[in-house]
């Protein structure tokens, strides 16, 4: 998982994808001075053609240390003015400065890891294969009683990352406020939701079980709260 977070960029996705350095001009130009005003040093940003896959407007961030760098769509490029590219891309910058990259690649290793070692355990159980059947521990037949086992940890876990996630969401939208337009930013997740033809206002319970991101209204409503200021 280290390994992704480091090289995804720089090793994996050109695989798959082309990524070219940002040009010079006017939004490379706001979005340097952007970024010495969040006090980040901004080395790598580069534009991917992700328009040859999908009609998705993103960026994203990805990698520490040197292998650093901030990934623009070609799409997002095409759909969003300057002022909400650098918005966008304030967020991204807040996930670094405010370290959720790194606490939710420690969570992610640490859930796994404790994955591993119950699968290991339960495999190995006798007890277990005898409740399905089994004689003697099989391998198999722990794999089945682990998955049936696992479920509910599996889903309390996860519940509690995407709570986490979108928590994360709300204060790197606060840090875009803070060093960018929070207006921009709203214009910019308004265009980026009805290009992914996202629900707006889904159910409440539903959001709360499985979004990642808050929904586009609550996201709204937040960054209102700075725009007053």
């Amino acid at each position: 998982m280290i390994f992704f977070s480091k090289f995804y960029t720089t090793l994996i996705l050109p695989l798959f994808n082309k990524q070219t350095p940002l040009e010079e001009g006017e939004l490379r130009s706001a979005i340097e001075k952007m970024s010495q005003k969040a006090g980040f040093t901004l080395e790598n940003v580069f534009v991917m053609d992700g328009s040859k896959r999908s009609t998705k407007a993103n960026a994203f961030f990805s990698g520490f240390g040197k292998n650093k760098r901030i990934v623009l769509f070609d799409t997002l490029i095409r759909d969003l003015e300057t002022d909400e590219i650098v918005a966008v891309l304030a967020h991204e910058i807040g996930h670094f400065r405010l370290k959720h990259i790194v606490r939710s690649t420690v969570l992610g290793v640490l859930q796994t890891g404790i994955m591993l070692f119950l699968l290991g355990w339960f495999v190995n159980e006798p007890a277990l294969s005898e409740a399905l059947g089994a004689s003697k521990p099989v391998f198999h037949i722990g794999l089945i009683g682990f998955g049936i086992l696992y479920s509910p940890v599996s889903s309390l876990s996860g519940l509690g990352m995407t709570i986490f996630s979108r928590r994360n969401e709300y204060q790197a939208d606060a840090f875009a406020a803070k060093y960018a337009r929070p207006e921009a930013l709203q214009t910019a997740l308004k265009k980026i939701s009805a290009n992914a033809l996202s629900n707006p206002t889904p159910h409440p319970w539903y959001v709360f079980f499985n979004y990642s991101h808050p929904p586009l209204l609550q996201r709204l409503e937040a960054l209102d709260k700075k725009v007053r200021r």
